[in-house]
């Protein structure tokens, strides 16, 4: 293979990645949050936490979902349409948002601790007792890795991880950058709207490239 070959499926990774996990969220409020504090011993465990847990999942998703290929071929055409329903849900609630935004991020209230164990327990929590954690790493982004050819499934997880990274990172350590931007409610119509594209235009690809 070559750079040429992989570079697109990394890319394609990259940005589902990023679809599914730049929305108003409570996870996302918790690590910027924590980046407000902008004491770097607390921002940097959170940060770590966030995106290892979703490179952990993610590579759960793609061997999980591979193995299942591989066992039984037939099983992943219903994993396959439960994807594509879930991105097609996902997108229609991304577009209800566009039009009737839920208003802006609130940063202000309810800070997190400054202290190392409980913020990292707390990211622990927004991370792993979030059912939809699950449903955007495991089930959806493990079918779309497994639609891709199978040379190229793992450089599209490589993607969808460093996507997950770069998030995390731009919340926790450019808080006070971003603070204006997720403060005003048309920046998070826009985003949004965006948003609810790309998750309806990848659901039809998914359902009708099966």
């Amino acid at each position: 293979m070559t750079f040429a070959t992989v570079l697109p499926a990394a890319l394609f990774g990259f940005g589902t990645s990023l679809a599914l996990i730049v929305a108003i969220g409570a996870q996302n409020a918790y690590v910027l949050r924590v980046g407000l504090q902008a004491v770097t011993r607390v921002v940097v465990p959170v940060v770590v936490v966030c995106a290892v847990s979703d490179a952990v999942l993610i590579s759960a998703g793609v061997a999980g979902v591979g193995a299942l290929v591989e066992a039984a071929p037939q099983a992943v055409v219903v994993v396959q349409i439960v994807g594509a329903g879930f991105l097609l849900v996902y997108g229609a609630f991304a577009a209800e948002r566009a039009i009737r935004p839920v208003g802006a991020l609130t940063v202000e209230a309810g800070a997190p601790p400054a202290r190392v164990v409980p913020a990292v327990l707390g990211a622990l929590a927004f991370t792993w007792l979030n059912p939809h954690t699950y449903l955007d790493t495991i089930v959806f982004l493990g079918s779309v890795a497994n639609h891709q050819p199978p040379e190229l499934r793992w450089w599209f997880a490589g993607g969808a991880v460093t996507g997950s990274l770069v998030w995390f990172s731009a919340l926790g350590f450019g808080a006070r950058l971003l603070r204006p931007l997720f403060a005003k409610p048309v920046a998070w119509r826009v985003l949004d709207a965006v948003i609810a594209v790309v998750m309806v235009a990848l659901g039809l690809r998914l359902l009708f490239g099966l």
